[in-house]
């Protein structure tokens, strides 16, 4: 009885395991997305003047039940949990809910929509794609900050070119910058602003057309492959690292079963010395072929 409590994991191990188990996994998952309904239930005002307070007790029901499993998850990993970017994640969201929505923390209560971003550590497919877009941040950062003098540029030159014909598009710096913005997005741009612009500066098609071509179709797009390029390459280097796994176990168990059948060989060879000095087995003798057993 003593030798199979002893082969038992310890607790912390034992509720580590429990915690990160399928089943739990997906009860939590299902129950974030049952929150998340019941979040957009409450923007509703027939809704909550009909079933107000029970959407309420549901939600802090599953509110205690998330806590819950934060707090084991603490105690089951300790330390470890703070070193996890996604365990910090469910704990902040999570946290965020704990705070009182009254006074000058009100704004929080639409914050606690947040708990829904959970899906997100839970779903190893949601995980990798937010991985990849965190991986090429430093790309994208490149990007936008030549994308930031583009628009600088071409906002200095538009404010002097049609700043005292259209002040309320071009009339200062910022105007400028929003207007272009808008005509990167290409919302409206050639009806609502470039037309209008060019029945007063006839040339101004060439300052849209170079400004949507580089800015549009160029920037974007560079948007768009970094992206593509840091999903790939951490889909790789996940494909990378499990092939590596599996070679490290493979390596083990081949090395556990060569010492296995170094350690059969060994005991064998005990074995068949100690009957041989017991007498019940003799070594094999060399057979030789005489010329009279020949004959």
């Amino acid at each position: 009885m003593s030798e199979a409590l002893s082969a038992r994991p310890p607790l912390r191990q034992r509720i580590g395991q429990f915690v990160a188990s399928g089943r739990v996994q997906h009860l939590i998952l299902t129950l974030i997305v049952i929150n998340a309904v019941l979040l957009g239930l409450e923007t509703s005002a027939s809704v909550m003047a009909q079933a107000g307070d029970l959407l309420r007790t549901i939600d802090r029901v599953l509110l205690s039940v998330f806590v819950l499993e934060l707090v084991l998850r603490l105690y089951a990993h300790r330390g470890a949990f703070f070193r996890d970017p996604w365990s910090v994640f469910d704990l902040i969201v999570v946290g965020i809910a704990l705070i009182p929505a009254s006074g000058p923390f009100a704004v929080l209560r639409a914050l606690r929509v947040l708990r829904v971003l959970r899906v997100l550590t839970i779903v190893p497919s949601m995980r990798r794609v937010v991985g990849a877009l965190l991986s090429a941040i430093p790309g994208l950062s490149s990007i936008a900050l030549v994308l930031l003098l583009v628009f600088y540029v071409f906002a200095v030159i538009a404010t002097h070119l049609f700043g005292p014909a259209f002040p309320e598009w071009f009339g200062h710096l910022g105007r400028s910058l929003y207007t272009l913005f808008q005509v990167m997005t290409l919302e409206s741009w050639s009806m609502g602003i470039s037309r209008p612009v060019m029945e007063q500066v006839p040339y101004a098609w060439a300052f849209f057309i170079v400004f949507i071509l580089f800015a549009t179709f160029t920037m974007l797009n560079l948007f768009i492959a970094i992206i593509v390029n840091a999903m790939q390459t951490f889909s790789e280097g996940e494909q990378k690292s499990t092939v590596e796994a599996v070679e490290q176990v493979g390596q083990s168990i081949e090395h556990e079963i060569h010492a296995e059948v170094q350690t059969l060989r060994q005991e064998l060879g005990e074995l068949k010395t100690l009957l041989q000095e017991a007498g019940l087995t003799s070594p094999r003798a060399p057979v030789s072929i005489t010329h009279e057993s020949q004959t």
